[in-house]
């Protein structure tokens, strides 16, 4: 019967974690202008089942986490972060993984820092570190577990646990993506600086929000434009790809979602596409995608 509130501006992961545990995915609105969780909607969602919120930093803009996190601490709730965009994100100075109880990061393929697949748990409270510890490899506790004459670990379980651990290759493959990320974070910024420049007064094109007090880490550029498969079709035309990330997960039947309830989901579905934007990007690169925006569909 519990619940966990989230917007369905997601990829699916994000509601199943929730269903496995046997909870309820809840799916409040977002603000059309960053595709990240509405406070106003997430307040109207809450019930007594309800037992944790878990914001998406959408693109990698961090969503209110001031505003969560009040609202969090007055029901007795958990924040549980989905930051798989949002790798060296940052809010009101603080790096994202670093306010909220917890906060999950994605090292799969195509993310910013991969391992190939997996990812990373930030948890604010030494126990609650403790305890992912022993969950992520069966319930045991490796650290507490000596090996006895037998050539066994001597250990106890008393909690259902899993096989959640990364292997030391993926782990260096990770390691070795990280050396260099400060430096392709600060260009994919760069580029999201020209395209908002750029893009800025175009007809037909509204861009996301930013905000003075957080900075993304422009896993995505998105823009909301009009007649969008004219302008899919347009840019195809030029070799431009774009794509759609996501629409709303709440349209699957898997969780009998409500999808009429949610006005601006809706409106976002509708209008929301993705231009290139990543570190290998050339300058002429990005140039001619300007270019091919500013031209018309």
């Amino acid at each position: 019967g519990d619940e966990v509130i989230l917007p369905a501006q997601t990829f699916l992961a994000s509601g199943l974690s929730i269903l496995m545990t046997g909870a309820t995915p809840i799916f409040c609105d977002i603000e059309y202008l960053s595709g990240n969780i509405c406070i106003k909607s997430l307040k109207e969602k809450i019930t007594p089942k309800t037992k944790a919120i878990m914001p998406i930093h959408y693109g990698g803009l961090p969503a209110d986490l001031d505003e969560i996190n009040k609202i969090a601490k007055q029901n007795r709730l958990k924040v549980i972060e989905d930051a798989a965009h949002a790798l060296g994100s940052t809010y009101k100075g603080k790096p994202i993984g670093s306010i909220s109880d917890f906060t999950a990061f994605s090292f799969q393929a195509i993310k910013q820092v991969t391992a190939g697949d997996g990812g990373a748990l930030c948890c604010k409270k030494i126990s609650d570190y403790k305890r992912a510890k022993r969950l992520r490899w069966f319930g045991i506790d490796r650290e507490a577990s000596k090996v006895s004459i037998l050539g066994e670990r001597v250990f106890e379980v008393d909690e259902l646990g899993f096989k959640y651990h990364m292997n030391d290759l993926a782990a260096s493959l990770a390691l070795g993506n990280l050396s260099n990320y400060s430096s392709r974070l600060k260009r994919v910024r760069s580029i999201a600086n020209k395209y908002t420049e750029s893009l800025k007064s175009v007809a037909g094109v509204k861009l996301l929000e930013t905000k003075q007090d957080r900075e993304s880490s422009y896993w995505l550029y998105t823009l909301l434009v009009n007649n969008r498969k004219n302008f899919i079709k347009k840019m195809l035309s030029k070799g431009i790809p774009v794509s759609v990330v996501h629409q709303g997960i709440d349209r699957f039947k898997i969780f009998n979602g409500k999808v009429e309830s949610n006005i601006n989901q809706r409106k976002f579905d509708q209008d929301q596409i993705c231009i290139p934007i990543h570190s290998g990007l050339t300058n002429n690169d990005i140039d001619k995608v300007i270019g091919a925006v500013k031209e018309g569909w």
